[in-house]
């Protein structure tokens, strides 16, 4: 890589920590999806004494229930300021396990060095997919599992994030759109024939948190680093600010499933994929 690319690349890089560095991405993992992380551990067939990487782990909604079962667990992430919320939620269990600044395209750690390589809903929104998978396949030893999960196009987060695009920063020059982890057909070809036993089967997790869908929209818009970096690029606007409000408003109340008044329903669609390394 040119030095011009390489400070490209870490002035994306500073610009992705900084977003999710925004808003409060530990309160929406416990608020929104808090039994996720434990439900890939489960699919995972995570075990006591295995070697267990977290790629964009966050605050630990996967890696923490990973050390739960007994296995010696590596968070990493590209957001070390997450890791604080971490180490106190894994402090409330009763668990320990490693936190490490991590960039998912070219992360620190030798080859072949674990058991299982997971991510819930966190290596999918790193930019240069084909090398986050490459990533993975490297760290992994042969034989290991890997495990993620992802939230798909055509599902609540995918269709949260296809309202947002029009009014959205410019993506990155070669990034993929995030919710491309949830196809199926992304994901064997992201993989090939370096995996055998893949198996890929669609899930739903129900948010159901808020009360209305304007107080849910209200909550993006404080918590979710993708949301706020929306506002923030038309904040010099107010039409478009005011356009965003209600293309938003008008997307939660129409996959708002709630018919009790004084409550919200969002079923959010995921796909889980496992696999075992070559």
């Amino acid at each position: 890589m040119s030095s011009t690319a390489q400070d490209a690349d870490r002035q994306l890089k500073t610009k992705h920590r900084a977003l999710w560095a925004s808003g409060d991405y530990p309160a929406v993992a416990a608020d929104l999806i808090p039994g996720l992380g434990a439900r890939l551990v489960e699919a995972c067939g995570v075990r006591a004494g295995q070697r267990v990487l977290d790629v964009a782990a966050g605050s630990g909604n996967a890696a923490i229930p990973a050390a739960a079962a007994g296995a010696a667990v590596t968070a990493g992430d590209l957001t070390p300021e997450l890791f604080e919320a971490g180490r106190a939620r894994a402090a409330q269990h009763g668990v320990q396990l490693d936190w490490a600044e991590a960039d998912a395209e070219a992360m620190p750690f030798p080859d072949d060095s674990f058991d299982v390589v997971m991510s819930c809903v966190g290596v999918m929104f790193a930019p240069r997919h084909q090398a986050c998978a490459d990533e993975i396949l490297r760290v992994a030893r042969p034989g290991a599992t890997i495990g993620l999960i992802n939230w798909t196009p055509s599902g609540f987060v995918g269709n949260l994030f296809a309202t947002m695009k029009p009014y959205a920063p410019p993506p990155p020059p070669g990034a993929s759109p995030p919710p491309l982890w949830g196809d199926e057909d992304h994901v064997r070809e992201l993989f090939g024939d370096r995996v055998s036993d893949l198996t890929m089967h669609r899930e739903t997790v129900v948010m159901d948190r808020c009360a209305s869908p304007l107080e849910f929209r209200e909550y993006w818009k404080r918590n979710y680093g993708p949301t706020i970096a929306a506002y923030r690029f038309n904040e010099s606007d107010p039409e478009r600010v005011a356009a965003l409000d209600g293309d938003f408003l008008t997307f939660l109340e129409k996959w708002n499933e709630s018919t009790e008044p004084g409550r919200t329903s969002y079923p959010a669609e995921y796909l889980m994929v496992t696999a075992t390394v070559r």
